[in-house]
């Protein structure tokens, strides 16, 4: 089991940054697509948020609100 945490670090930090990426460029439905079925950490979804308040897009701010926090 060892073997995969770097493996599974990897591909969250890829998949953290095509949320950004697609929160930066308001593509909403991919959004959803990328955060079906996930939760995040209190610190990712805030930074998240700030991140998407640049861009005022309601619709994506709701997705990011929506998001449940792990504990």
């Amino acid at each position: 089991m060892e073997t995969n945490k770097p493996n599974e670090k990897n591909q969250s930090i890829a998949n953290f940054a095509a949320i950004k990426t697609t929160i930066a460029n308001n593509e909403e439905q991919r959004l959803k697509e990328l955060l079906a079925d996930q939760s995040m950490l209190n610190l990712e979804k805030i930074y998240l948020i700030d991140l998407a308040k640049l861009g005022n897009n309601q619709e994506i701010l709701k997705i990011l609100n929506d998001i449940p926090v792990k504990e």
